[in-house]
C-alpha cells in the first residue's frame, strides 16, 4: 500500500530481551524483523534485561542503521535502559519532532506502565500488560478513565495483552474497537493471540497482519503484528495538554514527556 500522509502503519513486537525461545542473545535478528515490518511507529515490549541495571537488550546505537527508525525520546528505567518497564517506541525520524511522550503507571501485582505517544491526528499508547486478569483489567480500566487527560479522542492501544480470550479480560475496551490480527505466541507454531490493537471507533483500519517468516519466528517467542491506520495527519493537538521537557537517556538529544 502505497504511503500518504494520512496512513500510519502502527505495529507491536514484544522482543523477549533479543533471545529468540531459547538464546543466544541475538538482536541483529530483532532488527531484521523490525525493518522488515515497515513501520511509521512500532511499540516493542521486553528491549531491556531484567536483573541489575536492567541495561539495554536491543543495542540503540544500532536501531536507526538497521531500521531506519528512532526511539521515542524519554527517561527510562535505569541509565542504561532503553525502556521503561521494559517498554520503548521507536518511529520515523520525520515524526520525532511532532512526537509527545509521557509515561502512564499503571496498577496491578507487577510494576507495569504504559507509554502514551502524542502525533498529529493520533494517540497511541503502548502497554505490556500484567501477567494476571485482574490486573489487566485494572490497567485497562486506568487507561480509558485517563483518556481524556491524554488528551486525543482519536487514540490506538497497541502492545502484548497477555490476555488468551477474545473478550474476557478486555471489558474496559468496550467503547474502542478491538482488532486482533491472530494468533502471534508462540512464535514457532502461534496459537495464541496476545498481541493486540484496540482502535477509537473514529479511526479505520486498513488492513493489518502478522508477520510470520523464518526470521520472525526465530528472533522471538512472539511474532509482530501490524495495522494500517488512516489517520488525519494535518489535525492540530488539542489544547490544554502541556507536557514537561525533560532530558532523555538518548545521549545528545532532548525530549519531551509528561509528569506520571
Amino acid at each position: 500500500m502505497p504511503k500518504s500522509p494520512d496512513h500510519l502503519r502502527l505495529a507491536s513486537y514484544n522482543l523477549h530481551k533479543c533471545r529468540g525461545m531459547t538464546g543466544p542473545h541475538a538482536p541483529e535478528r530483532n532488527l531484521r524483523v523490525i525493518a522488515e515490518l515497515g513501520a511509521d511507529v512500532i511499540a516493542l515490549q521486553e528491549v531491556d534485561f531484567r536483573f541489575g541495571a536492567r541495561p539495554e537488550a536491543l543495542p540503540r546505537a544500532l536501531i536507526e542503521k538497521t531500521t531506519g527508525m528512532v526511539p521515542a525520546p524519554f527517561l527510562g528505567t535505569g541509565e542504561n535502559s532503553l525502556g521503561w518497564h521494559g517498554q520503548t517506541i521507536l518511529l520515523r525520524p520525520e515524526l520525532r519532532g511532532k512526537a509527545e511522550i509521557r509515561r502512564l503507571p499503571l496498577p496491578g501485582i507487577e510494576p507495569r506502565g504504559a507509554l502514551v505517544l502524542r502525533l498529529p491526528g493520533i494517540t497511541v499508547v503502548a502497554v505490556h500488560l500484567g501477567l494476571m486478569r485482574s490486573s489487566r483489567r485494572a490497567q485497562l480500566s486506568r487507561i480509558i478513565a485517563q483518556a481524556r487527560r491524554i488528551g486525543h479522542d482519536r487514540m490506538a492501544l497497541t502492545g502484548d495483552f497477555n490476555e488468551w480470550h477474545d473478550s474476557r479480560g478486555l471489558e474496559a475496551l468496550e467503547a474502542l474497537r478491538v482488532v486482533t490480527p491472530g494468533p502471534s505466541w508462540p512464535a514457532p507454531f502461534p496459537r495464541l493471540r496476545y498481541d493486540r490493537f484496540a482502535v477509537s471507533r473514529s479511526i479505520e483500519v486498513l488492513d493489518c497482519g502478522v508477520l510470520d517468516n523464518e526470521m520472525a519466528r526465530a528472533a522471538s517467542d512472539h511474532l509482530p503484528v501490524w495495522a494500517d491506520l488512516a489517520v488525519d495527519a494535518h489535525e492540530e493537538v488539542p489544547r490544554g495538554y502541556h507536557p514537561a521537557r525533560i532530558t532523555s537517556r538518548i545521549p545528545g538529544e532532548d525530549g519531551v514527556a509528561g509528569a506520571e
